[in-house]
């Protein structure tokens, strides 16, 4: 991997300077990698529709290639684009519980690589709340796969200043917007199994969901190789540091 000038931009976590979502989409748009501030935690970001991005938040990372990675979305075009179907029972989630963190497991749509779903059949979808991770989602233009922005077996990064202490070097661009409100990881909700398998918990709570799904069951942890239908089913690290 080739070292990386990294750059710190200061960003309004309400209000983001336009001019410098700009900067960090025009990043994105080249295939680098930039880290932004979500409702959870901080995002390590790329174009989920480019391998060789895709790839870079890997070596970043030094996270484990079966290992898949959550798209993050800001519209209903967005989602098109990464799944194959939309049940009525993830529309109903999604009109009630996004912007926020909840994570979808869907079916993949044939436009997303294999690199993001660690070459699995599902992807991993959410429409984050943070204003800086929606507005440079939508100023970008694109779906962006996004892990967490630490090295991977690290905690997940509630400020910019952790991203910079794990990641210096490795990565282009961390726009700082101060401490994240929750530091919680999304939940994640397989919905191609029937009844619905609850992979993370989160911020969203089982009983809440089962408001809208009916009954839920809790998923076993995954082993360390082959396909894995989400994210966090590996190793413990989603305990963040405050």
């Amino acid at each position: 991997m080739h070292p990386r000038a990294t750059r710190v931009l200061t960003i309004d976590p309400a209000n983001p300077d336009p001019a410098r979502l700009r900067t960090a989409a025009a990043v994105l748009q080249s295939g680098g990698l930039v880290a932004f501030p979500t409702e959870t935690v901080y995002g390590l970001g790329a174009n989920a529709l480019d391998a060789s991005a895709v790839r870079s938040v890997f070596d970043a990372k030094g996270r484990p290639s079966h290992n898949p990675l959550i798209i993050h979305i800001a519209n209903e075009a967005m989602l098109e684009r990464v799944v194959v179907s939309w049940p009525a029972t993830a529309k109903a989630l999604a009109d009630r519980f996004w912007p926020g963190p909840l994570t979808l497991v869907l079916p993949k749509g044939p436009d997303v690589p294999p690199e993001v779903t660690g070459g699995g059949a599902t992807v991993a979808v959410r429409m984050p709340a943070h204003p800086v991770a929606l507005g440079l989602i939508r100023e970008t233009g694109l779906p962006l796969a996004a892990p967490s922005a630490n090295r991977s077996s690290e905690v997940s990064p509630t400020r910019g200043e952790h991203v910079l202490a794990g990641l210096d070097g490795r990565i282009d661009l961390i726009l700082d917007g101060g401490p994240t409100p929750n530091g919680i990881e999304s939940t994640v909700l397989d919905l191609t199994s029937q009844p619905p398998t609850l992979l993370r918990p989160g911020p969203i709570t089982r009983a809440t969901l089962e408001g809208l799904t009916g009954p839920i069951t809790y998923g076993e942890r995954a082993p360390a190789t082959g396909p894995l239908p989400s994210p966090g089913l590996t190793a413990r690290h989603y305990a963040p540091r405050t």
